[in-house]
């Protein structure tokens, strides 16, 4: 993943009109947002201002981090931690299966 400048990674602040009208912020407690349709790879989004250039494509509904998300830390989505990170994850980069643990065995 390329970013474009420096992600800076840090606590998500930013309002969401500060993002790309192609990703939904469900609430301003989330860390993740939320593809409202498919986003190609190579595509450049704005990502709580953030200008990023995304490897794979993200699917319509899958969740991208607002911003960086270090191991262990809460994924939140509408305002509720949803599981946790099994690696660090960089803005703008896909938040799924492959690097998140649902709590209680459930998936996030």
């Amino acid at each position: 993943m390329r970013f474009v400048p420096n992600d800076g990674g840090g606590r998500a602040n930013a309002k969401p009109e500060q993002s790309d009208s192609r990703l939904l912020l469900l609430s301003s407690a989330d860390n993740v947002l939320v593809a409202r349709g498919k986003v190609a790879a190579g595509e450049t989004i704005v990502v709580d201002g953030v200008a990023v250039t995304l490897a794979i494509t993200i699917s319509l509904g899958h969740k991208i981090a607002r911003c960086g998300i270090g191991l262990d830390e809460r994924i939140v989505k509408y305002g509720v931690p949803i599981g946790s990170a099994t690696a660090h994850i960089a803005r703008g980069e896909h938040v799924h299966v492959h690097n998140v643990r649902g709590f209680a065995g459930q998936p996030a």
